[in-house]
């Protein structure tokens, strides 16, 4: 089966996740992926080894976060900081569809692979930018990672009750969404270079602005009306957009809009249609004003039943609900197992593992992780002989010369 990028190539020199994660997703797509790094060192994800408390650790010297930004891809050794680098670099450029990086300005302009650099060569590349803050402005040339993208877009005051400190997701939220608007505007260029004539064009996307873009309707509503979207408080908030502890410490999620249609139903299937003739209770303005007393009759009339057994129930009368999953219960989701959002994946160190699914499916095309990250390196000298055409005695006095 066809795959929806089979034919792409993308070049990509870009460290840890940001920009490195839009390269794997296009792998996932079907490009072929051509990593640079520098020679002995590599990516300083393929050394970390642990953020905080939370380990990386792999048999064989991998990690598990290097092996999620990376899969799909071909690694390549090349000192930039050398002429002959600068024109390996320049070679795979020439054949190449898409250029990636998330360097910064000042280290993209040392090693002359800038989009000005290229678009002399290959006039018809794609070029996608990666940076913390954005192109333009006093910061444009600082750097940061998923956290700052999480506290600069107003993400953390997003999280947790009023009064709370600023919360912080767990990390690579901010990261991944920033690979996957990365990997969008690259399509929609590609697209745009197939009904245009050829034109490519740098692109430019940062952690900040995708972090902000995942907060559209909540920035929106503060724009137009002046008013912050309030914190989640759950004994205050609207009882039927709600959360409710179960009978087996199990919590489930329920939103009910528009709450009028769904008030004589949610009644029923909680077995308590006295609720219907409750003066307290007999309008949604009436339920959203007295919201603390009816989530605590709810917390009460949901602790008599298992989740799953409401969840029944729920289904019955077609109200909308799910269990809250942690994350070691999502391999145990069938509805998450039936459309592949978590797939088994044969790993050439860790053997038979489970791995994250792509979110989307095609009719007609086939998108899957096919490969494990590479091992540093591992394809210099196919890369430099089948697509630069370096001779072989080219490629190893480079390697002498510690080019690559």
């Amino acid at each position: 089966m066809n795959r929806p990028l089979d034919g792409i190539r993308v070049v990509e020199c870009a460290i840890f996740h940001a920009g490195p994660g839009a390269s794997a997703i296009m792998g996932d797509m079907g490009a072929e992926v051509i990593k640079i790094e520098a020679p002995g060192i590599g990516d300083p994800l393929r050394g970390l080894m642990r953020i905080g408390s939370i380990p990386f650790e792999l048999p064989g010297g991998r990690n598990i976060f290097f092996e999620g930004s990376n899969r799909n891809k071909k690694s390549i050794t090349v000192d930039l900081m050398t002429d002959k680098g600068q024109e390996i670099v320049q070679k795979l450029v020439m054949s190449a569809d898409v250029f990636v990086t998330n360097m910064r300005r000042p280290a993209v302009k040392k090693m002359k692979i800038s989009y000005n650099d290229f678009r002399k060569i290959n006039p018809k590349l794609i070029y996608a930018s990666v940076s913390a803050y954005g192109d333009k402005g006093p910061q444009r040339d600082q750097g940061g990672f998923d956290y700052q993208g999480q506290a600069r877009s107003g993400l953390m005051y997003s999280m947790g009750e009023e009064g709370m400190p600023p919360i912080g997701c767990q990390f690579g939220l901010v990261d991944q969404a920033t690979a996957f608007n990365a990997s969008h505007q690259v399509l929609a260029a590609l697209l745009a270079r197939e009904r245009f004539g050829g034109m490519g064009q740098e692109i430019s996307v940062s952690i900040l602005g995708s972090s902000m873009n995942m907060l559209y309707l909540n920035i929106l509503i503060e724009l137009v009306t002046g008013r912050e979207v309030p914190r989640h408080k759950r004994t205050i908030e609207h009882p039927m957009r709600n959360h409710y502890q179960c009978k087996d410490s199990r919590w489930l999620m329920m939103t009910l809009t528009p709450p009028e249609r769904h008030w004589e139903p949610l009644c029923e299937a909680l077995e308590h249609p006295e609720l219907l003739n409750d003066e307290r209770f007999a309008t949604d303005d009436k339920r959203l004003e007295n919201a603390e007393l009816l989530v605590s009759i709810f917390d009460k009339i949901f602790k008599t039943k298992c989740c799953d057994e409401w969840l029944k129930i729920f289904s019955k009368y077609d109200l909308f609900g799910c269990a809250i999953n942690r994350l070691s219960e999502l391999k145990n989701d069938s509805q998450i197992i039936e459309n592949n959002y978590i797939v088994d994946f044969e790993h050439p160190v860790a053997g038979k593992i489970k791995i994250p699914g792509f979110p989307a499916h095609f009719s007609e095309c086939d998108i899957r992780t096919i490969s494990a990250a590479p091992k540093l390196g591992e394809h210099t000298d196919e890369i430099l002989s089948e697509i630069c055409g370096y001779s072989q005695d080219e490629i190893k006095a480079m390697r002498e010369e510690e080019v690559i």
